[in-house]
């Protein structure tokens, strides 16, 4: 066996020079905006660094979806399955077979929506 080769240990990859966080900055804030920092960060599900990297790179930071918008999303991924079924039935039996539950997911779709703006 050559034991000049290294093996595969696994885990995560060796991240490259410019993805490394390898500087610190200090910032001094007053007590109001270090808890406004904070508040921020939480509602946002990331760290005050991450937080404060996202203002940097992206002029913002956007909130993460709750958990009850990702339902809401997840419900309306089945709604778009079920439309897809309702239009091969369609094809296959006809656009008048279709009609009336086509119209009651239409509605239930509009709300979904309307829930999901809010």
């Amino acid at each position: 066996m050559n034991s000049n080769k290294r093996k595969n240990k696994g885990g995560r990859p060796v991240k490259g020079a410019t993805e490394k966080l390898k500087y610190r900055v200090t910032v001094k804030m007053a007590t109001e905006d270090y808890y406004q920092l904070k508040s921020k960060a939480k509602s946002a599900g990331v760290s005050a660094s991450e937080f404060i990297r996202g203002c940097i790179t992206e002029g913002g930071v956007r909130e993460r979806l709750s958990k009850e918008h990702g339902d809401l999303i997840r419900k309306l991924c089945g709604m778009a399955n079920n439309l897809n079924q309702l239009a091969r039935k369609a094809n296959a039996e006809g656009y008048a077979s279709v009609l009336v539950p086509c119209r009651a997911l239409m509605i239930e779709m509009d709300n979904l929506v309307n829930r999901i703006r809010l």
